[in-house]
Parts: C-alpha cells; structure tokens; sequence
C-alpha cells in the first residue's frame, strides 16, 4: 500500500534511494517480525499492542473505518469536518482536547482520507492512562458536548483549511477536476476528501449526531498503543475505559470499485503557475491485490528510483526537457491510480514532455524493466521501512493500517514477501495490463486561476437544545479524569569523541534497537558564505555532493546507494551544511565509500551543473507562484535588509544562480569542507572504536586545510520597524500574514525562556494567536510563532493564513494579542509553568530514531554548543519564571517594534486595510521585496 506524493519543485536534488546488489539471486526481506497482541474487547473493538523501552514514550492511535467514501450526496468533507469536532470536548472533559495532553509535551493530531479517520497521540509513557481516557471519552460521550456553536467554529476552521490547501496553492484546484474525469457518479472516491464550500455550508447539528452514531463505535474502530507500556496494566486500562462503550449499528462497506475509462481523456485548466505541469493517470487496482507490488516497482522505475529512473534519464538527464518527473501508485480499499507527475520549465513543450514520457513507457512495456531495476526498487521499500519501524508511532500506525485492511497487524511483512518475489516479467505484464491508452491527462498551464466556488452563507442559528441519547453509560472510570505522575526518568543519549589522524572529529551515539546507522557530517558553514553577488552557490555546491565524483558518475553513485538502501541526505541552511547517511548496517562498509567518495571528491561535472543551475532556475519561477514562499522570502528581506547575510534570498535569483560557475562551485566546497571545522556524528548499532577505524580508512585522507571565519553578521542598519508592507496576490482565496522583527542569538541565556514565551504566544495549538485566530474567531486554519535563533541575532516571527475578507481584523488581532502582553493580560504562572512542563515531558520524544539523535547533536556541532547542552537543558527550563518570560516579553514582543507584511489580493483587503493605524503609510512591494508601482 503505497501513498500518494505531492509535486514540488526540487530545491536541492537528494539522493534518497533503494538497494541491493545488481544481478544477485533472490533472497528474502529483513523487516523484523515485530511482537503484536492483538485481541478483541466484548463491544467488538480491536486493540494492539506492541513493547518498545528504548525511550519512555507509548503512542495511542484510534483508527474509525470511516472516511470521505462513507458520506452521502450533498454532506461531502463531512468524515473531515467531524474530524476536527472530535477535538472540541467530550462530556466529561469538555473542552479543549489539547489541554490536557500538550503540558505534556505530547504529539496530538489526527487526519483523514477516503477510507479511515485516525487519531493518535505520542505521550510520555505515564500519560498513556490519560490519553486512552480522552480517547474512550469521546468515543463514548462526544455528542452529549456538542453545540452549534462548536459546530459553526470548526465548519470555519475546514474552510480556512480548504483555502489554505487547495484554493490558495499552485495547481491546489485542478484536483477536483481529475477526480470527476476519473470517478464516474457514484463512486465514493468522486469527491475531494475535504468536501465542497457548499456542502460545509449545509452540515447541521442533526447530521453530527447521526454520524457519530453511525460510524463512531468501538466494533467500527481500532486500537493501537505501542511503546513502553506494561501489557498487563494497558489491558485492564482499556477494559475498564472502553469496555463499557456499547456496540454501534451495522455498517454497509463499499464494495471495491476500480473505474473503467473507455479511451483517453485531456483536460487543461489554467493556473497562476510558471511551470506547467502534466498529470497522466491510469486506474488500476485497490490495496492488497496481487498486482499492487508489481505496480509499485513499475512505479519507482519509472519515475521512483534516483537519478536512474527512466523518466529522469529522458527528460531531465539526456535532455533538458522537465523540471521535475515523478510516478507513484497510489492503492486505497476500493481502487488505485498509477500516476506520473510531469513539470516542464517555464516556456517549456508540455507536449513534447508527455510524449517522451509516453515513449519510455511504452518502452517498457515492449522489454520491461531490468533485473537491477527491480531489486533496488523492493530493497529501497524494505530499508524505508527498517527505517520507519524506529518511532512507536509510526509502528502503531502501521499495525493499525495492515490490520484495517488485512486482518493482520503484521501484515507488511507478507506484503514485503508478495514484493520481493516480483520479477522484472511481472513489472512488463502490469504495464501492459494497466497502462493503456485509455488514461487522463490533466494539464495546467500558466494563466488566470480556476474559478473557486461560491460559499453560501450559512444561517446561524442559535445553540440547539437537541440532547440526543448518549452511547455510553457513565461509570466511575468514565467520569474521575487520570492524574499524570512526574515525568518519567531519562537522560538525553551520551556520545563518545574519537579524532581521526587529521582533526576530525567523530561523535558515536550507539542505539542496538535495530540493524540501523546514521551518520550526519557538520560543517559550521552555510548560505551566509556564498560570495556577494553568488547567493544561491552554498546549496548548489553542497546538492552537488551526489552529482558524480572523480570515479562516480552521478548515476553511479546513485544505484549503488540504491543497492544498498541506504539514503544520503544533503543540506545547506544558512549557517550550516551537512551530508547524512543512513543504511542498515549489513551495507555499512559500502555505503561509507560512496558517502566518503561524495563529501571528499565532488568534480563538479559541467553537465551536472548545468542541469542544476536550469532547476534552480525553475525552482525559483515556481516559488513566486505560492504566496506562502514569498512571503518567507520577502519577509526576512524587510528584517534584514536586501544585503545582509540573513536578508539575502538564501536560493539566489535568477540572476545570481545564471552567473555561478563550475568554479565558484567547487570554490566554495574547497573552502567550507576541511576536517579542521567538522564534525561526523555517528548513531546507531555501532562500537565507537570500529567506526572510528572505518571512518580513518576513508577519511583519514582529507587534507587538514586550515579552517575559514564564520560568518557572525552585524546588526541590520535598518529593519523597517513598524511599518506595513503588501505584496499583491491578485485573486487569492486568502491573505498571508507574517508580524515580526529581529530576535536573539543562538547562545543568548535568554533562549530558554524566549522558548517558554513563544509556546505560551504561538509555538503549541492552544497558544495564545491560535487559540484566538482559530478558535475563537474561525479566521484561520492555524496561526504561529518562532524564535529562529543564529549565531547573530535572528528574528522572531508569527506567520498565519487568513480568510481575505478579514485580513485587517485579523492583523488588529494578532497584535493586540501581542500588545496585551504588556497590557490587561500579562502572563500567568499557570501558562509558564504548563509551558515548561510541557518542555519537560516532551523531552525524550526528541531522541525516539537515529535520525532524530543525529539532529540534536549537529545543532551542538554546527554552533559550538557545550558537550552537555542537552544533559542541562531540562535544568535551563526549570530555572524560567514567570517574571523573566514577562521582562522578554516586554522587550521583544511590542507590536509597534515589529515589521508586517501582508501577501494577498490588494484590490480586496486595501481598503480595509486604510482603516489600520498604520494603513495609509502602507508600502507595496513585488515578490521580490522590490517596490511596486503604484495602482
């Protein structure tokens, strides 16, 4: 079972990719056979249970086999719509669902698709009581709490959602269309997940309780708590919460539906887009059929595998032809599409793309695929989902879902045997089978945007007085909510230092829980170092790293990364850059001399540059195309000033990336990567003396050259404090707003509580913004808060999505909610000490997969942090009072002091935005941060 992949522009090409080796004989998978028991209450409902100490943290994942394919004609986006009720109270804890769980430093979301509605929480492992208890609450006790008023909040939030995702976004509404070509009426797929403006409209409090009484039962659900838990005490927890909670009514499944096209369809719609995309789709066949895995290696030979794919090959290597490819197989219980996601240049032949794209699978289908192709496509599944296997939450999400659909919650495992046993003559048969000529393609080309649907106004109508009858009955259990003990011991993963013979310094972090090795390399050097005039050259040298060495092409090195499974990840922030690997370790010496070979030996090959450059070009037209990125981009320009380091466009412009070289390129690589200033930090089944060793024997070469000055900007000249700026977005579903100004260094003391502050203001769902913009006034579909801290001072900044008619009452309330900080509301001990403990409890959720101890490491080695910074950090919090967060606040949080910046449709929100105090010295500027003509 394969989920769908949004396109985006590639930024940064990395190499993420399968494995194996070329033309070795069959063998079986090393996905471990994980202990699950698994058993049914009297009331029908399911539960799972899985062990996992490695840190002290148990998730909670509630899967209802319900999903947008259930809900009747006229109610479509109601699955999601109760969705988001189910976190508005219960009867006995009525009120916010958050609340309880978020002091706790708990993961809390939920989401929903076409076949399921899932909920889950990550908890500290003495929480797990608590959030069981809110689960069995509100699937027993939901509707008795719900109100009009609940119901009309939340029917704001979805369609503050749908703007944000769908009708604000490029290409967001070309889906809707694809699924009426694609679904025939009736099927239950037809319709977008979230549901139609009108339809939202039209959802009543009648419907509420009918749905939950339908659909919301512990014999139509599933439960799945994984992590460290006692099993004895787990179980008779979920007896005594979720015992009593009465069976539901017999739900009607749909039949799985596959629909038929009887010859080819082509459908364009026009879009505020630089790039034209194409999107060809096949129907083919629903989760667990014997043809999905077939399926999914065609898919990732296609347009899967790593810079060997056959659509890169075509259209992106051989010719200069797209700038982005990408094939999926998407499989759901009642049907499955095979997609192939085509992005042409700007001015590029949409056209001629799709028709190479057609060639190579037509090519496929007359000589089918190679016995290489296929092995590195099932061993690059596999090591996904070793890696996956690491967090309990994903586990519990994993049992949950092979349970829904195979009765088994183990089940991947035997999807893994169905995919190892592919051969390349199965992957030539599918082909032939599903990738007809009787397919969609869906083009959007540059243009004005698709019309959005009206939005009816709804008649509000006072709280109903409808009490309909409760599903459970109230026992002692139901109504005494669980206490939380203290937070559970933990102490933060230690590391050994080992130096190689030239400097470098190794960090080792072993973790035995499964056969995994991450290895992350740190060099405190980032975007800020790109010459003047070359911005954009620090990401392109370092995405370079996996574009071919002296004895590598970059085809080479990606297959062989793919043989293996193994990941190498390349990133360039603006103060840091690093090169990551992960594989399992059986692959650790193979994978150590390509990763070697990549960070110590990049040659720059023109052609490879050259095809960078062209998608950094593209990549550049199409984030002017999504208001969201222009505003991150412009509004840290108007902080710092166009020329500052942290101001300057971190990708570059289309002039800077057209003027860097070959040179420049490896110019900067030469400068930045020395053994001198980094760091490798290794986590994972490892013994620090062997890696050590493994690491000398590749390493060791590396010239010792001496290391360069770190960029330590000065403070900005001017940071356009106070004023009002306006990018216009004509005809956008909504406004992006981003209020801030600059912020604080890295290594500031006041960074601990600057951290509690921003919680308490915008960093958690029940902030203060969130709370107000989302909940109370249903202007948006979240609103938040950061503190970026560098190693000069950074900024700090709210940024949210606001329905465009009210923009300027949105902007007045973001910052009054700021001004009254040192105004009617100051803080409270009771939101400190909740944002501490909330620090607290949270603590080892950061420590769950290597990866995520990789992290927290190379944020010590990329700024020079003590050995002990995350052996303290619990110390540093709990020194924050209330009276520090309050002097910060007064300092750093003045709305007066702070910079707005407002991307949206200007001849919609400018006269309102006049009634502003600072409306009429308004300033409007273009994507770029340039000054716009006037209207």
């Amino acid at each position: 079972m394969r989920a769908a992949t949004p396109l985006l522009p590639l930024v940064l090409l990395l190499a993420s990719a399968p494995l194996a080796r070329a033309q070795q004989p069959a063998r079986a998978h090393e996905v471990p056979a994980l202990a699950v028991e698994k058993y049914k209450l009297a009331n029908g409902l399911t539960v799972l249970l899985h062990e996992d100490h490695k840190t002290p943290v148990t998730a909670v994942h509630v899967w209802y086999k319900v999903g947008s394919q259930d809900e009747k004609a006229g109610r479509t986006g109601f699955a999601h719509l109760f969705e988001h009720l189910m976190f508005q109270g219960s009867k006995h804890h009525d009120r916010d669902y958050f609340g309880p769980l978020e002091p706790l430093g708990a993961e809390v979301n939920g989401n929903t698709t076409e076949d399921r509605t899932v909920y889950f929480e990550s908890v500290p492992a003495n929480a797990a009581e608590l959030a069981l208890w809110l689960e069995a609450d509100r699937m027993g006790f939901l509707v008795p709490a719900m109100t009009q008023a609940k119901l009309d909040n939340q029917r704001d939030v979805v369609k503050n959602e749908r703007r944000e995702s769908v009708e604000n976004v490029p290409y967001g509404m070309s889906e809707e269309a694809l699924r009426r070509a694609l679904y025939p009426e009736g099927h239950p797929y037809r319709h977008e997940v979230i549901g139609s403006m009108a339809d939202l409209s039209a959802a009543s409090l009648d419907d509420v309780s009918a749905f939950f009484r339908t659909y919301y039962a512990p014999d139509n659900a599933i439960l799945s708590i994984a992590g460290d838990i006692d099993r004895a005490k787990i179980k008779a927890q979920v007896e005594k919460l979720f015992g009593p909670i009465p069976k539901g009514p017999a739900v009607a499944r749909p039949k799985p539906w596959v629909p038929k096209l009887d010859g080819p369809k082509h459908l364009k719609e026009t879009d505020r887009v630089s790039l034209p995309r194409a999107r060809l789709v096949w129907p083919t066949v629903p989760s667990l059929h014997p043809d999905e895995v077939a399926l999914d290696v065609l898919a990732s030979v296609l347009g899967g595998l790593d810079k060997e794919n056959r659509l890169y090959v075509a259209l992106m290597h051989d010719r200069d032809l797209a700038a982005n490819v990408d094939a999926s197989h998407p499989t759901q219980a009642l049907s499955g599409t095979f997609e192939v996601d085509l992005l042409a240049p700007p001015d590029g032949d949409l056209d001629e793309v799709v028709k190479v794209a057609r060639e190579q699978i037509e090519r496929l289908k007359r000589e089918g695929p190679t016995d290489d192709e296929v092995a590195k496509s099932r061993n690059g599944r596999e090591s996904d989902l070793i890696q996956g296997l690491q967090s309990v939450l994903t586990k519990a999400e994993t049992f949950s879902t092979y349970e829904a659909l195979a009765g088994d919650p183990t089940a991947y495992r035997a999807e893994l045997d169905r995919l190892f046993a592919v051969t390349a003559g199965d992957v030539k048969r599918v082909a032939n089978r599903y990738l007809t000529d009787a397919f969609i393609r869906m083009d959007v080309v540059p243009g004005p945007p698709a019309e959005r649907p009206a939005e009816p106004e709804v008649a509000r109508t006072a709280p109903s007085p409808f009490e309909p009858t409760q599903q459970a009955r109230d026992t002692d259990a139901a109504v005494a909510t669980p206490t939380v003990g203290p937070p559970p011991a933990f102490a933060p993963p230690s590391f050994e230092r080992r130096t190689l013979s030239n400097g470098l310094s190794v960090w080792v972090a072993p973790r035995r829980e499964l056969p995994i090795v991450t290895l992350q390399l740190v060099v405190p050097y980032g975007e800020t170092s790109s010459p003047a005039g070359k911005e954009g050259a620090g990401s392109l040298a370092v995405g370079l790293l996996d574009g071919g060495t002296a004895s590598r092409t970059a085809a080479q090195m990606a297959g062989e990364l793919s043989e293996m499974g193994a990941d190498l990840g390349l990133t360039c922030s603006l103060e840091w850059s690093g090169a990551s690997l992960t594989t399992l370790i059986r692959h650790l010496d193979r994978a150590l001399d390509v990763y070697a070979d990549a960070v110590l030996n990049p040659a720059f090959p023109q052609d490879e540059v050259d095809r960078r450059k062209l998608l950094r070009l593209a990549a550049l037209e199409a984030r002017r195309d999504s208001p969201d990125e222009v505003s991150a981009d412009v509004f840290r320009r108007l902080v710092f000033g166009a020329t500052h380091p942290y101001g300057r466009p971190s990708l570059g412009t289309p002039a800077t990336v057209e003027s860097i070289t070959r040179d420049d390129l490896a110019a900067f690589h030469r400068s930045i990567f020395t053994p001198k200033a980094a760091t490798i930090i290794v986590v994972g089944d490892v013994e620090p003396d062997a890696i050590a060793k493994a690491l000398e024997a590749r390493f060791g070469r590396w010239e010792a050259r001496p290391a360069p000055a770190k960029v330590v900007p000065a403070p900005p000249g001017a940071t356009n404090a106070g004023a009002l700026f306006v990018v216009d977005s004509p005809g956008a579903a909504q406004s992006v707003l981003a209020v801030g100004r600059l912020g604080v260094a890295r290594k500031s003391p006041e960074v601990p509580a600057l951290s509690i502050l921003n919680a308490i203001v915008g960093g958690q769902f029940s902030s203060r913004l969130n709370m107000n913009l989302r909940e109370d006034k249903g202007y948006s579909y979240g609103v938040s808060s950061e503190f970026r801290t560098l190693r000069a001072p950074g900024w700090f900044e709210a940024r949210g999505s606001v329905q465009t008619n009210v923009t300027r009452q949105s902007v007045e309330e973001l910052r009054r909610e700021l001004a009254d900080l040192q105004g009617p509301r100051p803080l409270t001990d009771e939101e400190v000490d909740s944002a501490k403990r909330r620090a607290e409890y949270g603590f080892p959720s950061r420590f769950e997969t290597t990866f995520d101890v990789a992290d927290q490491l190379a944020a010590i080695a990329a700024y020079e942090l003590p050995d002990d910074h995350l052996a303290t950090y619990l110390g540093r919090i709990a020194a924050v009072d209330r009276a520090e967060a309050q002097r910060l606040a007064a300092e750093h949080l003045k709305p007066a002091s702070m910079t707005t910046l407002i991307v949206g449709d200007r001849a919609a929100i400018e006269p309102e935005l006049k009634k502003l105090p600072d409306g009429a010295a308004v300033r409007f500027v273009d994507e770029d941060g340039e000054p716009a003509e006037a209207e």
